[in-house]
């Protein structure tokens, strides 16, 4: 890194990578044969522990956990709505929830872990291919996220559509409080 407040850098080393280790440095060398020389000029501790099998990474928070969570509480969405199915199929693919509010209106939600000016446009698609099934009733959508950026907003209020922001968090049963490392 530069000095001077800088915080991106000087050297990416973009893998591969070779390592080569000497006693007191190390040499990383990368494809454009650029090299980084890292000396080591004392050594505090040497600790070399097993940490067992490696369990894989396994990814949280991703929208299909947010939509799994949403689809066992459709209450957090909105108040008195009941669940009719998750992954609704249409045509143009499946609605991630379809729920039925108190006045037995169907209620098409698209969740988005972020939630963008494209995640609404989706919506509205699926409420037009809803809309064409006449068994189906009075329709309308909610456009469900974490975060809704300004520009959804506003693209969804156009439509008629009710945009929701959800804590992950929350519908998890995480307090506020509890260690996170992240």
């Amino acid at each position: 890194h530069a000095d001077g407040g800088a915080y991106k850098p000087l050297n990416w080393m973009n893998a591969p990578n070779t390592l080569v280790d000497n006693d007191d440095h190390w040499i990383v060398t990368n494809p454009k044969k650029e090299t980084l020389t890292i000396t080591l000029h004392e050594i505090m501790s040497d600790v070399e522990q097993e940490l067992g099998d490696d369990p894989g990474l396994q990814k949280d928070g991703v929208e299909a956990h947010l939509q799994e969570l949403l689809a066992a509480s459709p209450h957090a969405i909105e108040e008195g709505l009941t669940l009719v199915r998750r992954e609704y199929p249409t045509a143009i693919g499946p609605i991630d929830l379809v729920c039925r509010d108190d006045a037995d209106t169907v209620v098409a939600i698209e969740v988005k872990r972020r939630g963008e000016m494209d995640g609404v446009e989706q919506l509205t698609r699926y409420i037009e291919r809803l809309e064409l099934d006449s068994s189906l009733g009075e329709i309308r959508g909610v456009f469900v996220a974490q975060v809704v950026k300004p520009q959804a907003k506003v693209l969804a209020e156009s439509r008629g559509f009710r945009w929701v922001e959800v804590d992950y968090d929350e519908l998890r049963g995480m307090k506020p409080d509890d260690l996170r490392l992240f």
